[in-house]
């Protein structure tokens, strides 16, 4: 049974009390309450001169979907519609919110006062000329018509003449009813694509052109009927789909309202690649759906789009304490309205928009003060590796079992030589190449008691097993600890090795010059066929392991000064125990550099 609770229908929620500020809010409405003290408006203060973030790879798109219950006749209630506007201002910030889209029905009957009413509530939008897009549903024009209908009370109020003049306006067709919108976010340009109830001939030649006209651009495609539930279109979805979307491979994502309760479809494009159909509305549910907003919260480097369904309204009312219907309703967390959709968003726009590939840099910019050592992959390797420092730390290769090493164009995107060397190692029976600085090189000498930073790239291949690749060395200095009198821990440990684990997780382990035993730095497990940068600094005193230019938590604080040398040489692909090759890297590695001194992030290679 629901309590007693009386809405104030002339009242602007506070959309203050966001799910993140929750306590913090309602603490603060209620004790000013309880003060007598009047409250400022909590968004017109906090977005002044709001302007999303372009360039963070995080980005809310807001979704809106049929209002026309709030818009019904003698029955008008812009309030909720009002603190959901107010919701996306005040938190424009911190959710870094780049545009709205509503998915039309924004009345019930299409007249001029509904519309005048809800035209009022978007000028919050307008004032503060945040970008947003809107559409005309079958409420809000005779829904027999198409695009060709002329003149209506919709077009009044929210035709071109409204948003002309906008920063993410892009244009509009002859007849008004459809529109695209351009944003900035995550670097690049993003469209909303925002189609009538019923698209003409005119329309989706008119559509088609505006794709045409910006082929780079991702497409969010924005109407008001095409899924109708879980897996299923409309026949006039199917339609939509048949007739624009399919062969249109920016269009990636599409939003609709209608048809309830929400649900989702993907459908695979003429180009191969899924498309994302969402339908969202919530008309049917408490006060007409109190004006509930969909959050779209893009992350280009979790490649996700996390999505949230939350009430503004209901969450500004909750410092009156709410009713029990409003309790219910105040987010959804339902399967079909809190979810993730993962988009690997760099190969899903290759088709039309690719990331240029960074280009090869000279070896020479790769030679700062201080290098050692650096050797890269370009081509196969016939003999001799030649160490690019010029210092003479050149390498050979050392077969094992009849072993030999492959070569592949495969590298790091953000490597400096194009190109990499294939291991091929193998546990039992021992099987493989590796690489080994030559006698006499100056490297196998060096103790790097100032501090050193040693570099490597690789990839570890789908078929990696842990019982037969485990434990081999990307970059180690052969030579026990037995051998040069350090007799702490295992004495037939090398004297160094950047190796990767069991958990494929990186591992340095190595003899400083000031103490017996070996000081460890780990790294986290990294996933198979995906290219690594790694990176050891030691500054003089202690040593930090960087994977993709970010610390690893275990890097211990004990002190560690040097490397220990018995003058023996440094391999590549290779790991000795006890004065024998023990294991012989299986996968890729690119460029390797050693540097005699600590490097910040800033001169890695990846930069």
């Amino acid at each position: 049974m629901c309590t007693s609770h009386e809405h104030d229908q002339g009242e602007a929620a506070q959309a203050g009390a966001g799910r993140r500020s929750f306590l913090r809010a309602t603490a603060l409405l209620g004790a000013a309450a309880t003060a007598g003290v009047a409250l400022p408006s909590v968004a017109e203060a906090a977005v002044s001169g709001y302007r999303p973030d372009t360039r963070s790879r995080r980005f809310t798109l807001a979704v809106m979907p049929d209002t026309q219950y709030l818009f019904d006749g003698p029955s008008i209630d812009k309030a909720p519609v009002e603190a959901a506007l107010r919701y996306l201002l005040e938190h424009g910030r911190d959710e870094n919110i780049v545009f709205l889209s509503h998915l039309g029905d924004l009345t019930q009957n299409g007249a001029a006062p509904e519309f005048a009413a809800i035209g009022e509530a978007f000028e919050l939008l307008d004032r503060r000329g945040v970008g947003y897009s809107v559409l005309a549903g079958n409420h809000d024009v005779k829904s027999s018509t198409t695009d060709q209908r002329g003149a209506t009370p919709y077009l009044d109020v929210f035709g071109p003449d409204r948003f002309k003049g906008g920063r993410t306006f892009g244009g509009a067709s002859p007849d008004g009813y459809n529109t695209f919108h351009l944003f900035e976010a995550a670097g690049r340009q993003w469209m909303v694509l925002a189609l009538d109830w019923r698209l003409s001939d005119q329309g989706y030649a008119w559509a088609k052109s505006v794709l045409a006209a910006h082929p780079t651009t991702p497409v969010v495609l924005t109407t008001h009927e095409l899924v109708v539930e879980d897996d299923t279109l409309s026949d006039y979805g199917q339609q939509l789909w048949d007739q624009l979307v399919k062969d249109h491979d920016q269009i990636f994502l599409t939003l609709n309202g209608h048809y309830w309760p929400a649900g989702r479809a993907t459908r695979r494009n003429t180009a191969g690649n899924d498309v994302h159909l969402h339908l969202t509305n919530y008309q049917n549910r408490y006060f007409g759906g109190a004006a509930m907003i969909r959050l779209y919260r893009f992350d280009l480097d979790r490649d996700v789009i996390d999505v949230e369904t939350v009430s503004p309204w209901i969450l500004g009312r909750a410092s009156k304490g709410l009713n029990e219907l409003e309790r219910q309703e105040i987010e959804l967390s339902g399967d079909a309205d809190r979810f993730s959709v993962d988009i690997d968003f760099a190969s899903r726009f290759a088709g039309f928009a690719p990331e240029p590939a960074r280009a090869a840099r000279p070896a020479a910019t790769m030679l700062v003060p201080g290098t050692a050592a650096y050797w890269r992959f370009e081509s196969a390797v016939s003999g001799t590796v030649r160490d690019l420092s010029g210092r003479g730390n050149d390498l050979t290769v050392v077969s094992v079992g009849g072993g030999s090493l492959g070569w592949s164009a495969d590298h790091h995107p953000d490597q400096p030589g194009h190109g990499s060397l294939e291991f091929q190692g193998y546990k039992s029976p021992l099987k493989g190449a590796y690489l080994k600085t030559v006698d006499g090189a100056p490297l196998n000498r060096a103790t790097f008691d100032s501090g050193y930073t040693i570099e490597a790239f690789y990839r570890l291949p789908a078929d990696w097993d842990p019982d037969h690749n485990a434990w081999s060395g990307l970059v180690s200095r052969t030579g026990t600890g037995g051998a040069a009198g350090k007799t702490g821990d295992d004495p037939d440990e090398p004297l160094a090795t950047l190796s990767l684990s069991n958990d494929r997780e990186p591992q340095w382990a190595m003899r400083p010059l000031n103490q017996q035993g070996i000081a460890t730095n780990w790294g986290q497990e990294t996933p198979l066929e995906t290219w690594w940068h790694l990176a050891l600094v030691n500054d003089g005193k202690h040593s930090t392991l960087y994977v993709q230019g970010c610390p690893v938590v275990r890097n211990p604080k004990a002190s560690a000064v040097g490397i220990t040398s018995v003058g023996l040489p440094w391999l590549l692909g290779g790991y000795e125990y006890g004065g024998q090759i023990d294991q012989i890297f299986h996968g890729r590695l690119g460029d390797v550099r050693i540097v005699g001194r600590a490097l910040p992030v800033s001169s890695f290679m990846t930069h």
